[in-house]
């Protein structure tokens, strides 16, 4: 793509990126092919390629973002899936994220959508305040059917409401700085830090304690440094980028000290989403003078729990169950992390039949905050994605994401739970949380997956 940007806009390092980005595209639109937008709504501008114009015109122009700019780019779910299908490497992910923080520069948003953009900011980050809303949820719940015909802004306050669950896990006694007590851990074979973020350690702790289980088992220390806390994904696509490198900054600084101190051999993160974006902290930080090279090497060392558990030998499974598993890949994890199989390997590995989901590249539409920001589109994105899990017939349903697991969720009552709690149960951990009427070994439940 040509471009005409005057020498002046390009001394600017983020527009001087977008530039690099901008002209490796070459037009082609096979990115439209797996586009969840473009797919549901047939409107060009709902496309990667549509989308990369609108930007180009905007940040060529220094103009301010329009209605019509902002419209389509926030319904960008940033599934990442044109990336996987683009042949000329075009990494829409930065220019799309340059694309909001330039919006949150130049547009100023309806009261309401800048009201509720500035509570997801100021709530899901911190676990607390996080906690606390959901309770606020659970009491305003009954409400939800009057609060959706308020006009403008009753579906996305119906969205929040229906995405809250309807009971809160009781805090975990792994909290950040807190020492853990490694559990029949025989012989130290590593030492590792793990993210404990925001959302997940919220509505669902289980998660990082099946990880911390699994890991002490083959004789892995984890340690929960203080000071860690959410990635900075949710601000970050809000457009809030300085809010963004705070949150980047504050948990560089926690895991560098455990790097400088006994030292980490990986920093292992759960949930697929934030992974990403740990792992883009180099690019994010490039410019800044004391956090560039840290940010480099904290890149460097993060990885998925499954692509840490993939180099480990891990023995023969002491409880293989035999169980049909559909396994939803993850946006942030097959298109943003590039990590497709080695979950279902290990899956296999560990007892469990693994399915693979028709149109597994199509985004369920969680997104982070998009199935409340979009709730019609991230609605249908849901009922897609819950039919074709529900044609292979599983008793289960594995993801690597908090987000999807949730969205999903919400549309079926097949219990789907995190790949790495089904690694910990198959190697002696207890059975996860919402699986109690789930049998053992060869239970093909497909007389009840084919009643939803």
């Amino acid at each position: 793509m040509q471009t005409n940007f005057a020498l002046a806009q390009l001394a600017d390092p983020h527009t001087r990126e977008s530039e690099k980005i901008l002209r490796s595209c070459v037009h082609c639109g096979f990115c439209t092919a797996t586009c969840p937008t473009y797919l549901l709504l047939g409107d060009e501008l709902d496309s990667p390629r549509g989308r990369i114009y609108l930007i180009k015109d905007m940040l060529e122009g220094a103009k301010p973002a329009t209605p019509e700019v902002v419209k389509h780019v926030d319904r960008c779910l940033s599934c990442l899936s044109c990336m996987t299908t683009c042949p000329s490497g075009v990494h829409y992910m930065h220019l799309v994220d340059h694309a909001r923080a330039y919006i949150e520069q130049t547009y100023r948003r309806p009261l309401f959508d800048r009201a509720l953009r500035r509570l997801l900011a100021a709530v899901l980050p911190y676990r607390n305040r996080f906690r606390l809303a959901l309770l606020a949820a659970r009491i305003a719940k009954p409400l939800m059917p009057l609060v959706a015909t308020l006009p403008a802004v009753g579906p996305r306050l119906s969205a929040m409401l229906d995405l809250a669950p309807a009971g809160i896990p009781p805090r975990s006694g792994q909290e950040p700085g807190r020492k853990l007590l490694p559990l029949q851990m025989q012989g130290k074979r590593g030492r590792v830090a793990m993210l404990t973020g925001c959302a997940q350690s919220v509505l669902k702790p289980a998660i990082n304690e099946a990880a911390i289980r699994l890991l002490n088992r083959r004789g892995i220390e984890v340690v929960l440094p203080k000071g860690e806390g959410c990635c900075g994904a949710l601000v970050h696509h809000l457009g809030q980028e300085a809010a963004g490198l705070d949150f980047a900054r504050r948990n560089i600084d926690a895991w560098m000290r455990e790097v400088d101190g006994s030292g980490l051999d990986a920093i292992l993160i759960t949930a697929s989403g934030c992974g990403t974006t740990v792992k883009d902290y180099g690019f994010m930080l490039r410019d800044d003078p004391a956090y560039a090279a840290k940010a480099k090497r904290i890149s460097a060392m993060a990885q998925d729990v499954t692509e840490y558990l993939g180099g480990l030998e891990l023995p023969p499974a002491s409880n293989p169950t035999g169980q049909t598993v559909a396994y939803h890949s993850a946006c942030s994890m097959q298109h943003g992390q590039k990590i497709t199989d080695l979950p279902k390997r290990l899956l296999k590995a560990a007892g469990f039949a693994v399915k693979d989901v028709p149109e597994g590249h199509i985004c369920c539409g969680s997104a982070g905050t998009y199935n409340i920001l979009q709730p019609e589109i991230a609605g249908r994105l849901r009922d897609r994605k819950v039919a074709n899990i529900e044609r292979t017939k599983p008793d289960l349903i594995a993801a690597g994401n908090i987000g999807c697991m949730t969205q999903i969720g919400k549309g079926t009552t097949i219990p789907i739970v995190h790949t790495v709690e089904l690694l910990d149960w198959a190697y002696g951990g207890p059975k996860p949380e919402g699986m109690q009427g789930i049998e053992t070994v060869g239970s093909n439940s497909a007389s009840r997956a084919s009643a939803h």
